[in-house]
């Protein structure tokens, strides 16, 4: 086993956030493997931030994020548990990073559960039909529905497309994070894009 040196500890907080001793604790679980104890920490921090979940979050901020050529805004409402915890320089940077996405990004909805489900039929109405007029066999018909609306998801949903910053993670993921680190649930409230020319 690799010796867990405090160079590799280090490495390991730089890219995950995580606690000193989690880092140390992942790195000799995972015998000194950096990759392996970044996958290790982040399951234990879904686990960690699917506890939280089910908590209500009522307090937090509305932001904005205005573009630089003033032709496209973002208002947003980023909800944790408390007060203390809405005044945090990191909450607050996450609501100004999750509001800059949506203004590059311009989803639809928040999660996929807000997607009525005309829309989800209407979409596999159309790619079954184009499968089916290819000659598709039936059973290859219904991966390529399911592939092709998971990925209008990852479209049109907030928390499933990738983060612009850093496209290794969601804004799902992005969120959990903040919630390990900050202790509280963290949910996305609303959000209204607006762009000049725009419906």
């Amino acid at each position: 086993m690799a010796e867990v040196t405090v160079d590799m500890i280090r490495e390991l907080r730089s890219r995950t956030g995580a606690g000193m001793m989690d880092c140390k604790k992942a790195l000799e679980e995972t015998g000194g493997d950096i990759e392996k104890a970044v996958d290790l920490l982040r399951k234990k921090g879904l686990a960690e931030a699917a506890k939280k979940a089910g908590r209500t979050a009522k307090e937090g901020i509305v932001t904005s994020y205005i573009h630089h050529n003033r032709r496209v805004g973002v208002l947003l409402e980023l909800n944790c548990e408390t007060d203390f915890v809405a005044r945090t320089d990191q909450f607050e940077q996450l609501a100004k990073d999750i509001a800059m996405h949506i203004a590059m990004a311009n989803p639809q909805y928040v999660s996929r559960n807000e997607v009525p489900e005309e829309v989800i039929e209407h979409e596999k109405t159309i790619e079954r039909e184009k499968a089916e007029a290819e000659g598709k066999p039936e059973q290859v018909i219904e991966k390529i529905v399911e592939g092709k609306i998971s990925k209008l998801y990852e479209n049109i949903c907030l928390l499933e497309q990738p983060f612009i910053k850093d496209n290794s993670k969601t804004i799902g993921d992005l969120i959990n994070e903040a919630i390990v680190l900050l202790g509280e649930n963290i949910v996305v409230g609303r959000f209204a894009r607006f762009e000049v020319g725009g419906q």
